[in-house]
């Protein structure tokens, strides 16, 4: 078969198959498919085909296999779906773990790469240089440097943490208007109306 007659063989083939096949698998795009598949494998051999032969059956034929492989590897992962359980949960970074990464951020992309992987991924000083392509001498500069500021940026962290908890505290401790140790409040001293003073001090001079 030449290609001019196996271009007019799959302009006039193609839609009946896909039909036949859409009837088998009852998809119409896996029809397609594996149709299509089909006649690019029978391209290659198009010259063993006789125009009077059967080619159409040849094709149907290699077209329903493919669709049967398909549906069973469809099938077979369906089943390793259903025996898979179901993810474990995996809780979210602790909070400390979570300030760590913020201030890491804060540093320069070098000592921030060359904090990680020496603390966080456990490579060697010798690894980490290996690894960024910078001189040992270089790396260890970085670690220094990126420690430093990541102990500064913590430790300010913590200060601020600190102070906010202790003026909560402050404030819960202060008397609330209205109570009795209260200058504004109604059973304190400095709240005596200066009328009542007055008659305090008759009655005393009588």
């Amino acid at each position: 078969m030449t290609e001019e007659e196996f271009d007019a063989f799959y302009a006039a083939a193609f839609p009946r198959l896909t039909g036949q096949l859409y009837a088998f698998t009852g998809d119409h795009g896996e029809a397609q498919d594996v149709v299509q598949e089909a006649f690019v494998r029978a391209w290659d051999r198009r010259r063993e085909f006789l125009a009077e032969g059967a080619p159409e059956a040849w094709i149907r034929t290699v077209a329903m296999r493919l669709a049967v492989s398909r549906w069973r590897r469809a099938r077979r992962w369906l089943e390793l779906v259903r025996r898979t359980p179901p993810p474990v949960y995996t809780p979210g970074p602790d909070p400390e773990r979570t300030a760590l990464v913020a201030a890491l951020r804060t540093l320069p992309e070098a000592q921030r790469m060359a904090v990680v992987l020496h603390h966080l991924c456990d490579l060697s000083v010798e690894q980490v240089a290996s690894e960024t392509g910078a001189p040992v001498g270089t790396v260890k500069a970085r670690l220094s440097r990126g420690r430093a500021a990541l102990a500064q940026t913590l430790a300010t962290a913590d200060e601020w943490e600190t102070a906010d908890g202790g003026k909560k505290s402050a404030d819960r401790g202060k008397p609330s208007a209205g109570s009795a140790g209260s200058p504004d409040s109604p059973g304190s001293a400095h709240s005596l109306n200066p009328t009542d003073e007055g008659k305090r001090e008759d009655g005393r001079v009588r």
